[in-house]
C-alpha cells in the first residue's frame, strides 16, 4: 500500500492558522504544499511540486529538500548537490548546508508568467556519487499586489443628441496584471440620470463594461456630462482604479459605422516578412458627408501588438511590422476601432493564429559530465547526463538523439528529454586513450534541423599490462679477470601502462654461482636494468652461469615478468704451462734409463703438461682441471713395442 501511495504521489499541506479574520484568510493563500514521489536514480518519476505566494522576500524558505527527500543533510555537499534552473534568471538557490531551497530574488508572478492562470518555476536538484536527479516545480500563487488601471485618465465620447435609448457604448477595459479573483471583477459609474453600466464577461472570463443610454440626450439642455468610471478587483483587501468619462453631446449623427464582421479570424505563418498582408477589415457608414468619413485605428491592444502589426487608417489593411515568432505567442487578439466624422465608433476583433515553422534547432544542455573514467569501468557506467529541447511545437519540436556507432558508448533515455551517456563495451586505454563522442540531436520537422555537441571522455590507466622484456633471454660476454664494477650489459622491459603503472624496476631472483649467492658477484641497477660484475671472475673456475631477472611495475598490485640472463666468461692467456710429468725436482733433473738393446723408436719417456694450475701441485692429481693436458713426446711416437706396451697416463684428463 505504501509503494502504491508513493507512485500516485503523496500530498502534504500545512496551514499557518485558522483564526484571525482577514489576516488568516491572507495566510491561507500562502500555504506551502509539495508532492513527494519515489525516485530511483535517474529513473522516470513524478515531479515534486510545491506552492508559494509571489513577492516573498529574498532568503525566504521555499522547501527543505533534504527533509522532503529524506536525505542526509551532511552528505549534500559531499554529493555535490546543486540546483539547475531552466529560467534565464535564478530566482531560487540551494543551501547545501541546510538542505533548504531559498528565494534568491523576489518573484513577481506577473513578470514571470504574465496572465497565465498557472505559473510554475521549474528546476532540477542534481546529486552525484551516485548520480540522482529530482525534478522540482514550484507553483507561484498570485497575491493582490496590483491595482486596476486604465490607459487614460479621461475618455471622451462624442454622442449625438436624440440617440435612441438603450444605445450602447463599449468602454475600454482596465488592466490588472493579477489573475483569478485578484483580477478585475466589477465596473461601476457615478450616479447620473442618462447612463447606466452593463458589465459583461468574455469567453476567457474577463470582464468588460458598456455604457448604456437610459435617457436621451439634449445638447441644448446639457452639452457635456462628466462621469467617474471605477474598476474593482476581488482581492482582499480590494483594489480599485478610476478614470473620467467626458460625454460631449453632438448634433444628430444618426448612423454608426458598421464592420462587415464582428470577428475576423486569420492564420499567419511565423517569420512572415515585413509588410505581409495579414487581413483587411472593412466598415461602412450610411451617413453622408463628414459623418460618413471613417478612419480605422487600434483599440485597446498590448504594446507588443503595436510593435508587430501596423494598420492603415484609411484602408483597414493590417500588415506585418515586426518579427512574428510562434515561440513568443501562438495567437494575437487585436481590437480594431472605426470612427466616422461625427464621432460615432464601432469595434471588431481580429484573431491572428500564428502557424509554427521549423525554425529552431534542438538544443543540447549538458547537466553533468565525468570527463575521465577508469579503463576498467563496467558496462552501464554513467559518463554524462544531458537534456535535449526544441522551442518549436508539434513534430517541429519532437527530437531524436543519437551518437556515432564506432564508440563503446550508448544513450539511455531517462526523464522526459533527458539522456544518459553510458559505457556499453569494455574499454582499453592502451588501444584508445580518449573518445570524442558526437551527440546528434535532430527534430522531426520539415526540413529537419540538427545540432551537434561533442563530449570528450578520457580513460584513466589501470595496471593491466605487465612489463615485457624486449628479449626472452639474454647472452652477455665477460672476459675473465675483469675489474669489479664492470658493466656487462643491459636488460630492457617496456610497460604499456602510464605513470606509476609503467614505472619498471629490475631485480635478480635469488640463486647461487657455485657456493656463493648471485648478489656477491652480480648486481642489477633497479632503475635502468644495467648488469654489473661485482668481483673479478676466473674462466678456469667457471665458464658461464645464469641469472633470472625480474621486471616489476609500480602498480598496485604490481605486475611482473622474468627473463634469463646467461653470462659467458671468455678466456685470457693468464696461466703458464705446467709440466706434470716427469716430476720436477729443484735440485736435480729427471732421469730415465734406456736399455742397451733399445731399438730405434723405443719410447724413452713422455712429457705431460697443462696450461692451468691443477688442484694438486705435486704428484699426479686425482682430478684435473677442465683443460686437457698437452703431451710433449720425446723420440718416436708411442706405438708400443714387444718389450714395452704403449704408455697410458693414469689420473690425467
Amino acid at each position: 500500500m505504501a509503494a502504491a501511495a508513493l507512485q500516485r504521489g503523496l500530498c502534504f499541506r500545512s496551514d499557518p492558522g485558522m483564526a484571525g479574520g482577514m489576516e488568516n484568510r491572507s495566510r491561507k493563500r500562502q500555504v506551502l504544499s509539495f508532492f513527494l514521489c519515489l525516485c530511483v536514480s535517474l529513473g522516470a518519476c513524478e515531479t515534486i511540486r510545491y506552492s508559494m505566494p509571489e513577492e516573498k522576500k529574498s532568503g525566504s524558505l521555499v522547501a527543505n529538500i533534504a527533509k522532503d527527500l529524506k536525505l542526509d543533510v551532511g552528505k549534500l555537499s559531499g554529493r555535490s548537490a546543486r540546483l539547475i534552473s531552466e529560467s534565464s534568471k535564478q530566482y531560487v538557490e540551494l543551501n547545501a548546508r541546510s538542505g533548504g531551497v531559498i528565494i534568491k530574488e523576489k518573484i513577481d508572478r506577473e513578470d514571470l508568467c504574465g496572465q497565465r492562470d498557472l505559473c510554475f518555476l521549474q528546476f532540477e536538484i542534481v546529486l552525484e556519487n551516485p548520480l540522482q536527479l529530482y525534478r522540482m516545480e514550484v507553483q507561484i500563487d498570485d497575491v493582490n499586489d496590483n491595482s486596476p488601471k486604465f490607459s487614460k485618465n479621461e475618455f471622451v465620447f462624442k454622442i449625438p443628441e436624440l440617440l435612441p435609448v438603450n444605445s450602447r457604448f463599449p468602454l475600454e477595459r482596465a488592466q490588472d496584471p493579477d489573475i483569478s479573483t485578484n483580477g478585475i471583477q466589477s465596473y461601476a459609474i457615478s450616479s447620473n440620470e442618462h447612463f447606466s453600466l452593463d458589465v459583461l464577461s468574455q469567453q476567457d472570463g474577463s470582464k468588460y463594461a458598456e455604457l448604456v443610454l437610459e435617457k436621451q440626450l439634449d445638447r441644448e439642455e446639457q452639452a457635456q456630462l462628466m462621469l467617474i468610471l471605477t474598476a474593482a478587483d476581488g482581492g482582499l483587501p480590494q483594489r480599485t482604479g478610476t478614470a473620467r468619462i467626458r460625454v460631449n453631446v453632438l448634433d444628430n449623427n444618426d448612423n454608426f459605422p458598421q464592420f462587415s464582421q464582428s470577428v475576423y479570424k486569420v492564420q499567419l505563418m511565423e517569420n512572415s516578412p515585413r509588410d505581409t498582408l495579414v487581413t483587411k477589415v472593412e466598415a461602412s457608414d450610411l451617413d453622408q458627408g463628414l459623418n460618413a468619413e471613417i478612419t480605422y485605428s487600434f483599440g485597446q491592444v498590448p504594446d507588443k501588438v503595436l510593435k508587430l502589426f501596423q494598420l492603415n487608417p484609411f484602408t483597414g489593411e493590417i500588415t506585418v511590422l515586426g518579427i512574428i515568432d510562434f515561440e513568443d505567442a501562438a495567437m494575437y487578439e487585436i481590437e480594431i476601432q472605426v470612427m466616422d466624422g461625427g464621432g460615432f465608433t464601432s469595434h471588431c476583433k481580429v484573431v491572428v493564429e500564428i502557424e509554427d515553422m521549423n525554425d529552431n534547432a534542438p538544443e543540447v544542455t549538458l547537466t553533468s559530465l565525468t570527463s575521465t573514467i577508469p579503463e576498467d569501468s563496467s558496462p552501464e557506467t554513467v559518463v554524462a547526463l544531458f537534456s535535449v529541447s526544441d522551442r518549436d511545437s508539434g513534430d517541429n519540436g519532437r527530437t531524436l538523439c543519437s551518437i556515432q556507432d564506432n564508440v563503446p558508448f550508448a544513450l539511455k533515455s531517462t526523464l522526459k528529454n533527458y539522456y544518459e551517456l553510458v559505457t556499453q563495451k569494455p574499454l582499453d586505454r592502451e588501444k584508445v586513450p580518449e573518445y570524442n563522442i558526437t551527440i546528434i540531436a535532430t527534430d522531426r520537422g520539415t526540413p529537419r534541423l540538427t545540432s551537434v555537441r561533442v563530449i570528450r571522455v578520457q580513460l584513466s590507466d589501470i595496471n593491466d599490462n605487465p612489463p615485457v622484456f624486449n628479449e626472452s633471454s639474454y647472452v652477455m660476454y665477460l672476459k675473465e679477470n675483469n675489474p669489479p664494477g664492470l658493466l656487462i650489459g643491459t636488460v630492457r622491459a617496456a610497460d604499456l601502462d602510464t605513470e606509476q603503472n609503467a614505472k619498471v624496476t629490475y631485480s635478480a631472483l635469488p640463486g647461487n654461482i657455485g657456493d656463493l649467492p648471485f648478489s656477491s658477484s652480480i648486481s642489477i641497477n633497479s632503475e635502468n636494468g644495467q648488469v654489473y660484475a661485482l668481483q673479478s671472475l676466473d674462466y678456469e673456475q667457471r665458464r658461464d652461469f645464469q641469472v633470472t631477472v625480474r621486471a616489476a611495475d609500480g602498480g598496485s598490485p604490481p605486475l611482473s615478468s622474468e627473463a634469463i640472463v646467461r653470462v659467458v666468461i671468455t678466456d685470457e692467456n693468464d696461466n703458464a704451462p705446467f709440466i706434470l710429468y716427469p716430476l720436477q725436482n729443484s735440485s736435480s733433473p729427471a732421469n730415465d734409463l734406456v736399455p742397451r738393446s733399445a731399438e730405434a723408436g723405443y719410447l724413452v719417456t713422455k712429457v705431460v703438461a697443462v696450461d692451468e694450475i691443477p688442484v694438486r701441485i705435486l704428484g699426479f692429481p686425482t682430478s684435473c682441471s677442465r683443460h686437457k693436458p698437452k703431451s710433449l713426446r720425446c723420440g718416436a711416437p708411442n706405438r708400443g713395442s714387444k718389450n714395452q706396451p704403449a704408455y697410458n697416463e693414469p689420473g690425467l684428463c
